[in-house]
């Protein structure tokens, strides 16, 4: 059976990165097994157990010597993963076979492999998120002065600038860059706590020394690289933590998928249009076509990222008294695949936002089809300030409102209210300075200025903390 006979998941050949792929590939997973059987071990060798240097020096020997086929071929024997991996690299190393894994359980390699890999993981997304802010801040900080319609409830409302809006889609990504260093923050190991998370299998090498015990929790995590374990668990660590971790990438999608949308709409309107290469074909029937696929693509992954939370939400519900196994095989996928997925949003929304294409001419075309309507109140208050009666200049105004949305709706014609306004002496106070009263500067109110304050106050210091961060590009695959 060859690659083109079985299922290839998607995430991995058509979406996701290598980089964010390599930390839940096998050889991550086992490699990383394997140093935290050397990380116990040396802990146990300083805590007075009988190890030798000649030991640990040969299990280090063998970290990267994966023997997965004969690992494979134990597991379909004994049908446990880790015991099979124990055997496998005991193989490789005969003196110290017999002190892997020396008084741990199962989820001491398999739940702290687990937690290094999501921490890696969340590393990953926090700098293609800072990556995407800061291209979406240059798109922000470049068009932030360009009028454009505003909506609500998708009706045309005030006008608003591209820019305010693009600081829109940052606002949200920066809270979802707050949220990850606050769960990175407070991350923690499982540690070393044995069956029931009772250390018994620990106290009983100690002889009782909880001291010890408790310095050899501390020993491994820091030789992981890490100084947090939980305190207390049960065999796992507590499930919740799952669902905190699918939460944060829940709350990436979200924003994420709303940006998209957006996009998605605009392009619609001809106003702004994701990338679109020159050998591209939008439609295989309609060859004038330009689908926004990179924008739609996002949606579909965010729609499938959103849903995961509550996956874990019931798993870390059922999870009975100490620990039960139906959590194993459920997490194995959407924890994976939710990092997996996140990752792919953040390649293709990066991408998209490295080539956003803006046509000012349409937006412009679109604002003086509906300005008319929004400037009769600037209108007004000129004329009033004139000399002119309010109420009367309101009816006139509410007169020929009306006769010009007939007109649009109607007839389909061009919106003609200000010739209507200009043809009327009521209004001759101002028929010299309609034009300029109707700029679409003068209707954006201080959108520019958020926009320098948004990126100067908010952004700019977090791109400032990142500065030494890497910078990601952006790809789309296929």
């Amino acid at each position: 059976m060859n690659n083109t006979d079985t299922y290839n998941n998607p995430l991995i050949t058509r979406y996701a990165s290598k980089e964010m792929s390599y930390y839940f590939s096998d050889r991550f997973k086992f490699t990383t097994w394997r140093r935290l059987w050397i990380a116990l071990a040396e802990a146990e060798k300083e805590l007075g157990l009988n190890i030798t240097d000649e030991q640990i020096a040969e299990l280090k020997a063998n970290v990267e010597n994966l023997n997965l086929d004969v690992a494979a071929k134990r597991e379909r024997e004994v049908r446990h993963d880790v015991m099979a991996q124990v055997y496998a690299y005991g193989l490789q190393c005969p003196k110290a076979a017999g002190i892997i894994h020396l008084g741990a359980t199962s989820c001491y390699v398999g739940d702290n492999t687990d937690l290094i890999v999501y921490y890696n993981a969340l590393t990953l997304i926090e700098y293609k998120l800072v990556s995407l802010i800061e291209k979406l801040s240059e798109f922000a900080d470049k068009y932030k002065a360009m009028p454009t319609l505003g909506f609500t409830h998708l009706q045309p409302a005030q006008l608003v600038t591209v820019g305010k809006r693009a600081s829109l889609w940052i606002q949200d990504l920066l809270s979802d860059l707050e949220l990850i260093t606050q769960i990175k923050n407070g991350y923690k190991l499982r540690g070393v706590k044995g069956t029931t998370g009772t250390q018994a299998s620990f106290m009983q090498l100690f002889d009782n020394d909880y001291e010890k015990v408790k310095l050899l929790n501390v020993k491994v995590i820091s030789k992981m690289g890490f100084d947090g374990y939980f305190k207390v668990s049960g065999q796992t660590y507590t499930r919740k933590f799952d669902y905190r971790i699918l939460s944060v990438l829940s709350s990436v999608a979200q924003s994420a998928y709303k940006a998209a949308n957006d996009i998605r709409i605009l392009q619609n309107m001809k106003e702004i249009e994701e990338p679109f290469e020159k050998n591209q074909i939008g439609s295989s029937a309609m060859a004038y076509k330009r689908n926004p696929m990179r924008s739609e693509r996002i949606c579909s992954l965010a729609r499938y990222i959103v849903s995961l939370p509550v996956n874990a939400a019931v798993t870390a519900s059922t999870q009975w008294f100490e620990r039960t196994l139906d959590d194993s095989a459920n997490r194995r996928i959407t924890l994976a695949e939710g990092f997996l997925a996140a990752d792919a949003v953040l390649e293709i929304f990066m991408n998209v936002a490295d080539g956003l294409v803006v046509y000012p001419k349409v937006i412009r075309k679109h604002i003086d089809e509906e300005l008319p309507f929004m400037a009769t109140e600037a209108i007004l208050m000129e004329c009033v300030k004139a000399g002119g009666n309010r109420q009367e200049l309101h009816e006139a105004i509410r007169v020929h409102s009306m006769a010009a949305a007939k007109s649009v709706k109607e007839e389909g014609k061009a919106n003609d209210l200000i010739s209507r306004i200009k043809g009327d002496k009521a209004f001759e106070a101002v028929w010299d300075r309609i034009d300029k009263i109707m700029a679409p500067e003068n209707f954006v109110g201080a959108s520019s200025m958020q926009v320098d304050d948004f990126l100067n106050e908010e952004v700019k210091p977090v791109l400032a903390r990142y500065a030494s961060a890497p910078r990601f590009k952006g790809e789309v695959n296929v």
